[in-house]
């Protein structure tokens, strides 16, 4: 059902350039972003999980090195790709330029892991310590090409942005657990060579055309992980309710006016950041932790940003009920230097990775909380740039990569799907970005054909108009 905006003559004449002309257009877009479809917040059926922690890998990690052995590779060094592999199949503008595109096989080795006896490569001895605890995922498959677009897709299910980020459709389809804290909250760190790599627009983790309420929360590291939360110099905490509650008056006045649900997010917001004044210094306060909490996710834990400190944190948000939490860790974009360069983002991830999966489940929250780790797209098995044998790089890689998930009713121990030998095409169970989106939130209870919002005459969803449900990595 479509929220009506009223407006008396005098604010629609203040507020409108283009008189009736303004009228006329939103009759013929059918409706704007206020338009909701009255969907009761709650899951369509039995969720296996209440919460998600997908650790983003930004950058695109290379499948080659991590997850995707290939050891007859070693046999097609320097070799030509050969054209019956890539078809035709087009490339980035940084190598399509080249001569030739030389084969590179990885140079760190891989072992057979856990009961399941799962590949996974030795840059990640942690990951390999939980093999039996994840579903590996080798057969993920996107139309993006560069960072951006990728990234924007894989976080809303649209390459062009605009469109409302996985979290806030989680927030929006189910509500939140937890009045005294965001129900989507976003924590951003660095590798530890100190570089940042690309850049992360706000709008990944944005609402899109849902109500801004809707929209993750970014927790800075250090002492104030909110901007502004606390008090002006000279206002207490029942000066704070005062002022806040005269303000909620004066703002409900001009809801019943003019009926604009982002009047309804704004006092919302207000609540919120009052409630967050005393449940967040409890949130960020790591002091009561136990020394073997840091020995499990490593010393890094105990640095505030850093990956290790933000799993430790996502522990500590998943307890207290929020709905998705997302960190974000960049780095992983080698074009060049990848032997050097793979070697660091790794040792930054592979041990709180780990640790966060063992740490959810001896406290009894895996199995209905579900870990995501993976990143936009993979890299190609060719080389770009100079080829030696202790140094390559490899450009973006769409057509196939790898993520694993564990707990929240996804299988444990399995490798799902295949690629073909040179880990360039799907052979087997390809599962696609709208595929993945559309299992993550079957996870959750909600049916991704009926988690809908009306805009611009419009129904939308985070699929689009595709994506299936990969049961068969379903517990």
């Amino acid at each position: 059902m479509q929220t009506p905006v009223l407006l008396d003559r005098r604010s629609f004449l203040a507020r409108s350039t283009l008189g009736l002309g303004a009228l006329a257009l939103g009759q013929l877009l059918g409706g704007t972003a206020l338009g909701a479809t009255g969907r009761p917040a709650g899951p369509d059926f039995k969720p296996r999980a209440k919460r998600v922690i997908y650790l983003f890998q930004a950058g695109g990690p290379s499948q080659l090195e991590l997850f995707d052995y290939k050891p007859h590779l070693l046999a097609q060094f320097n070799a030509n790709l050969p054209d019956s592999v890539r078809m035709g199949q087009r490339i980035t503008g940084m190598t399509s330029g080249q001569a030739r595109l030389p084969v590179a096989p990885s140079q760190f080795g891989f072992s057979r892991c856990g009961h399941s006896g799962m590949e996974l490569g030795d840059l990640l001895p942690f990951t390999q310590k939980i093999a039996d605890e994840i579903c590996l995922v080798r057969s993920l498959h996107t139309d993006a090409i560069n960072h951006d677009p990728a990234i924007t897709f894989v976080q809303t299910g649209s390459q062009q942005p605009g469109r409302p980020s996985i979290g806030a459709w989680l927030d929006y389809g189910l509500g939140s657990e937890n009045e005294n804290l965001p129900s989507f909250v976003v924590l951003i760190s660095v590798p530890a060579s100190g570089t940042a790599d690309q850049g992360l627009l706000s709008r990944l983790w944005g609402s899109g055309f849902l109500p801004s309420r809707y929209q993750g929360v970014q927790l800075r590291g250090g002492v104030e992980p909110v901007l502004f939360l606390n008090n002006p110099a000279g206002m207490d905490r029942a000066a704070r309710r005062q002022w806040l509650d005269t303000l909620d008056e004066l703002n409900r006045k001009t809801l019943a006016k003019a009926q604009d649900p982002e009047i309804e997010t704004r006092i919302a917001q207000y609540e919120m950041a009052f409630r967050m004044q005393t449940s967040m210094p409890e949130l960020m306060d790591l002091s009561k932790e136990p020394d073997s909490t840091f020995a499990l996710y490593g010393d890094s834990a105990r640095q505030p940003g850093s990956f290790a400190a933000n799993c430790l944190q996502a522990r500590r948000l998943a307890e207290r009920g929020v709905r998705f939490i997302q960190l974000y860790h960049r780095g992983w974009d080698h074009h060049g230097k990848l032997p050097e360069r793979i070697k660091v983002l790794t040792k930054d991830v592979d041990q709180a990775s780990a640790a966060l999966v063992m740490d959810l489940k001896q406290r009894g929250l895996l199995e209905d909380t579900l870990v995501v780790w993976g990143g936009e797209f993979g890299r190609t098995v060719y080389c770009q740039g100079g080829l030696t044998n202790s140094d390559y790089g490899r450009d973006h890689h769409g057509r196939s990569f790898s993520i694993w998930m564990a707990g929240g009713g996804v299988k444990s121990g399995l490798t799902y799907g295949k690629t073909d030998d040179f880990s360039f095409n799907i052979s087997e169970n390809p599962v696609d970005v709208h595929d993945l989106q559309a299992t993550i939130l079957a996870c959750l209870g909600l049916d991704h054909e009926r988690l809908t919002y009306r805009f611009q005459g419009r129904q939308y969803r985070l699929t689009d108009v595709s994506g299936r449900v990969v049961n068969g990595i379903l517990a």
